[in-house]
């Protein structure tokens, strides 16, 4: 059976990866980027590194720094009126996956007819748009090297997941200089949102002989690094690891897909504006013990790969093991031991039920759940 992996044209890896990519846009018929960010980033300095070379080349650009955690339709209709107004003709994104799927959800409003809600869904987009970096400033979405962008729909309260090819970055950077002093919390939340590409694509019917082995790879240098950069945001050596397992996991989703836990986080997301790392890791748990009784050989490598010693064990055993694993790693990062602690109570979950069943990534998982099993997930997960 063939299969594809789609990737961006150039991703540039490591310190000082932010000037090499400048470098890589002056060789580009543009004139004046569309920046894209979030107004905390700015007021950290983050992007200072990124002016600095824009600078020193000369080149114009315009700041839309409005991004929120979940952004919205509202908000891509916005950009896309600063990116017309200021006669922008490309884009930088700068951040994690908020400002990265807005960016992208700009670009797709730019070449495209109608508006950001004609594209929930697989496949709809027909002009790429600009040439596009993305510079990562956390290790988790891996949003500035793959195809999905998810924008909340606030009309409808619901998260729209827009999966096409059309929407990678031309350039994905990961720098870790940039990602020096990320809060603990953070840190903690979009590193266990990177352990549930990497799981949920390595379980998936979906998963081939390209996407495997970085999956694995994935998880094993996650459980050892993230609890190193929680405790110490200024360990060049944790962001670095952390960044390429970040994107190594994104490799594998890119392709293979995700899963039953990226279709239920994506419901408490929408309506309570919660952060998508932290519903994942609470989820997440709970999902893998569904998902093993289908595939308990593949959760025996997820094990191993987050250091366990399975040799003495079935698989049914080893599975357990590795949802204890990722217990252990939650609360070891201080992910909450629950929705209920989000502010999360029983009578939310009837309206999740019917888009959870709808989302996309749900087709990727190995066990196919009912209403029935959904609902007594979320109630696990309280």
């Amino acid at each position: 059976m063939a299969f594809s992996l789609n990737l961006p044209k150039l991703s540039i890896m490591g310190q000082g990866a932010v000037a090499d990519s400048i470098e890589e846009l002056v060789q580009q018929p543009i004139n004046k980027p569309l920046i894209v960010t979030d107004n905390n980033l700015l007021d950290l300095g983050v992007l200072d590194s990124l002016f600095a070379a824009l600078e020193s080349k000369s080149i114009e650009y315009y700041v839309f720094n409005q991004v929120t955690p979940n952004p919205t339709a509202s908000l891509v209709r916005a950009g896309y009126q600063a990116y017309l107004d200021n006669d922008c003709d490309c884009f930088i994104a700068v951040g994690g996956g908020s400002p990265v799927d807005c960016a992208k959800a700009i670009r797709i409003m730019s070449a495209n007819p109608g508006d950001i809600c004609d594209y929930n869904g697989i496949g709809k987009v027909i002009n790429a748009g600009g040439y596009f970096i993305a510079i990562n400033t956390t290790a988790g979405t891996a949003a500035e090297m793959t195809s999905n962008s998810v924008i909340t729909d606030e009309e409808n309260k619901v998260k729209m997941v827009i999966i096409d090819a059309k929407q990678i970055p031309d350039v994905a950077v990961n720098d870790p200089d940039l990602m020096i002093g990320l809060p603990a919390n953070i840190t903690a939340s979009t590193g266990m949102d990177s352990l549930t590409h990497a799981i949920e694509s390595y379980v998936t019917p979906g998963a081939h002989t390209l996407t495997e082995p970085t999956a694995l790879e994935a998880i094993k240098l996650i459980a050892k690094w993230l609890p190193v950069a929680v405790k110490d945001g200024a360990d060049i050596e944790a962001r670095d690891k952390l960044a390429c397992a970040q994107f190594l996991a994104g490799m594998s989703f890119n392709s293979a897909g995700l899963g039953l836990v990226h279709a239920m986080a994506h419901q408490p997301g929408a309506t309570h504006n919660l952060p998508h790392g932290v519903c994942n890791a609470i989820l997440l748990p709970i999902v893998c013990e569904f998902n093993a009784a289908v595939s308990p050989e593949r959760f025996r490598a997820i094990a191993e790969a987050m250091g366990a010693d399975t040799s003495k064990l079935n698989d049914v055993e080893a599975a357990s093991l590795s949802v204890k694993k990722i217990r252990d790693l939650s609360e070891l990062v201080g992910i909450p031991g629950g929705l209920a602690e989000l502010g999360i109570v029983e009578d939310d979950i009837g309206g999740w039920i019917d888009k959870a069943m709808s989302d996309p990534c749900l087709g990727g998982n190995p066990r196919q759940p009912s209403p029935k099993d959904i609902i007594e997930l979320f109630k696990r997960a309280m």
